[in-house]
């Protein structure tokens, strides 16, 4: 089976990760064509135009939906995209969190295999409901919680489970995105009543911890500053959370769309936990933001720590450029799973047991975190059990 793939959204996450992934599996002979649907053309013809994504792939393009002969919004075109595909196709979600369930929801209905960006839904009763229809279905619905695919992640989850850390006691996570994230379409979606830092950045760290640990989320509790993005929309641009987890542990979160956009990196990001063994305590620091590459540039003068880890573009000698990186893997094993499961390799069940990949059963605790975390954010962070 080679799948088609629609991806519906055309946002920075789709320039930036999931269209590079899908042109690199595309050429790979992995996936078959794909088409790009946004609710207005000028977001597709945006994507089309970009002159990295055409240096590193040359010859490889999308269809766009809706195409040049239309110039007004059209919010439901991707409900008559996804009814036209064959079934048992790929539909890749990457709209804005409080629209994914309804994507999801049609894309199941038609028959469709799901990836989808995280968080997958906000509404713990909406990923219950999606997981029984993927499963009467017998289609695969995977959530990018692509940090799971950093080395660093899968070696510390093998040797926790492994017992070398001992049982984990307190931590503390941070990741703070650049303040010029608040000029993007972040503020068109991203506001007080829909969302806030810790929703849609710190959902990273509540699975990683669950990822390498095995425990799951008890309660949170999450303090959120309302300031304003440029447009003047309200929103929770700075929140801190603490997560408690079955064992009585402990998590500290700390999310912003505020880090300096003079500072070096893309942003600043880390994990650290503390954990007790029968005579000595384990430790576990990763420290994300710095990957131990420093550059200072000519051509313009700038001084930058780049990522080798998340994504970037390497040169190996073939046409164009080769996308590496954690984010690609995430997608790539996606990608894979769905063909797995259609060549009748794995089943459903098996995915689910295996929690490398997140699906809608295994990752069920985070959609009740988000949902008692925006409950906590509203009450001026009011402890919530999960």
């Amino acid at each position: 089976m080679t799948p088609g793939v629609l991806v519906v959204g055309a946002g920075m996450i789709v320039h930036d990760q999931v269209l590079p992934s899908l042109y690199q599996l595309q050429r790979l002979g992995r996936i078959g064509a794909i088409e790009i649907c946004a609710t207005q053309y000028r977001s597709v013809e945006a994507l089309a135009a970009s002159e990295t994504l055409a240096r590193a792939f040359p010859g490889q393009s999308f269809c766009p939906q809706p195409d040049s002969s239309s110039s007004a919004r059209q919010p439901e075109l991707f409900r008559q995209r996804i009814a036209q595909l064959a079934p048992r196709q790929i539909v890749f979600v990457a709209v804005p969190d409080q629209l994914h369930y309804q994507v999801i929801q049609a894309a199941l209905a038609a028959s469709q295999h799901v990836l989808s960006v995280k968080p997958l839904v906000l509404d713990p009763a909406q990923g219950e409901e999606l997981a029984a229809e993927a499963n009467r279905r017998g289609l695969f619905v995977g959530i990018d919680y692509h940090k799971r695919f950093d080395d660093r992640s899968l070696m510390a989850r093998r040797a926790y489970r492994d017992g070398r850390f001992g049982e984990f006691r307190l931590g503390s996570a941070c990741l703070l995105e650049k303040w010029y994230y608040r000029n993007s379409n972040f503020q068109n979606w991203m506001t007080a009543g829909h969302s806030d830092a810790f929703t849609y950045i710190g959902c990273h760290y509540v699975d990683l911890v669950h990822f390498i640990t095995g425990l799951e989320p008890a309660a949170v509790s999450v303090y959120g500053i309302r300031d304003r993005f440029p447009n003047g929309a309200e929103a929770y641009l700075w929140t801190d959370a603490r997560v408690i987890w079955t064992n009585g542990a402990c998590l500290n979160v700390q999310n912003a769309l505020g880090f300096p956009d003079a500072a070096p990196g893309s942003n600043i990001q880390g994990l650290t936990l503390y954990c007790q063994g029968k005579e000595a305590s384990g430790w576990l620091a990763h420290s994300d933001q710095y990957r131990g590459l420093q550059y200072c540039f000519a051509n313009p003068v700038v001084y930058t720590e780049p990522s080798p880890d998340y994504f970037q573009y390497v040169d190996l000698g073939g046409p164009g450029l080769v996308p590496v990186g954690y984010g690609f893997r995430s997608i790539e094993k996606m990608v894979s799973t769905v063909a797995d499961l259609e060549n009748g390799s794995l089943t459903l069940e098996e995915i689910d047991r295996a929690g490398i990949v997140a699906t809608p059963r295994n990752s069920a605790f985070n959609d009740r975190v988000i949902h008692a975390a925006r409950q906590s954010i509203l009450q001026a962070g009011r402890m919530v059990e999960v």
